[in-house]
């Protein structure tokens, strides 16, 4: 009898410590997911995650550029013909494709069932709506002067946030060494950054595309038909000779102009082009940064940084 009853105690502590133990786990995982809840605030907004983000989609090329340059492994990102854009096919391999950036698929996200999407201030209320309803999606922004504000915001998201300051901090030395030497050696000239898309010439305004670098961050002087220009705006040869630039930075992708192939050969063969002072002096370089590249993104920056420098100072 005795034996029993010192059997049957040990059992109800056993089951006790059981319950306890379980209780205890179950509490203590409450306390871990409410510290791995956070919140970030996000051009002038307040985004709030539940948890600790670890499924990534990447549904515009804002973000799959910024996520390539910080490292960081997406579930899914945007496709350009049917492909993850070659120029960071090596940073996703393997990544499921979610359409493209005028019309990402929300039943192909929904099944990667994500922590966050990166999406883009492009995207019209519809689609912002439905992304939300499968997660927290935020409209990454396409204006460049918003480079830092997108990069420390995914860094934070994604557990990133000391690579995304040590980059920002790395691109302003250099371009803050670099901006002396470009004052003073091209002081009076005028530079243009030069899209071609559908066969035309196109101009931006001094805040937008890759423009920011060279006025902004190089301290380059601005031309009047960039001062004039209040967004994408067509440039004619006629217009290009009149300006008479001494640098052109031309960028030509064969995906943007598909009814105009032979639209770069053309016009640097043409004779008004071969006679501007840039043709002239061999200071027309072509796509010096990947054609495709958004340019208001930290990728885009670092590398087109690093060509101006290479060609004009070094």
């Amino acid at each position: 009898m005795k034996k029993y009853l010192t059997l049957l105690l040990s059992t109800v502590l056993i089951t006790s410590l059981t319950a306890c133990t379980a209780k205890n786990s179950s509490a203590q995982k409450e306390v871990e997911d409410k510290n791995t809840a956070f919140k970030i605030n996000y051009l002038d907004k307040e985004y709030s995650f539940d948890k600790k983000v670890e499924n990534v989609v990447l549904a515009s090329l804002e973000g799959m550029e910024d996520a390539a340059a910080l490292g960081i492994k997406a579930d899914g990102v945007l496709e350009i013909a049917g492909e993850v854009p070659k120029y960071l096919a090596e940073n996703f391999k393997d990544v499921t494709l979610v359409g493209d950036k005028k019309a990402p698929n929300v039943e192909v996200i929904l099944g990667l069932n994500p922590d966050v999407i990166i999406g883009s201030s492009k995207f019209g209320e519809e689609t912002m709506t439905q992304l939300n309803k499968i997660a927290v999606t935020l409209p990454y922004s396409h204006i460049s002067g918003n480079w830092k504000n997108n990069l420390l915001a995914l860094g934070e998201i994604t557990g990133k946030a000391e690579e995304a300051n040590k980059l920002i901090s790395d691109y302003e030395g250099k371009a803050s060494k670099s901006k002396e030497e470009f004052s003073n050696k091209y002081k009076d000239q005028n530079i243009l950054v030069i899209r071609v898309r559908g066969g035309l010439m196109y101009i931006y305004p001094a805040d937008v595309y890759l423009n920011p670098v060279l006025y902004t961050d190089l301290g380059v002087k601005i031309p009047d038909v960039i001062t004039q220009a209040k967004a994408q705006a067509e440039l004619t040869i006629e217009t290009l000779s009149e300006i008479n630039p001494d640098v052109i930075f031309l960028q030509f992708e064969d995906s943007e102009n598909k009814d105009a192939p032979k639209a770069l050969n053309e016009l640097l063969e043409n004779p008004i082009f071969k006679n501007i002072k840039a043709s002239k002096d061999n200071k027309v370089f072509v796509n010096t940064v990947e054609p495709l590249a958004q340019g208001g993104t930290a990728w885009s920056k670092v590398r087109f940084l690093d060509a101006v420098v290479d060609n004009l100072l070094n």
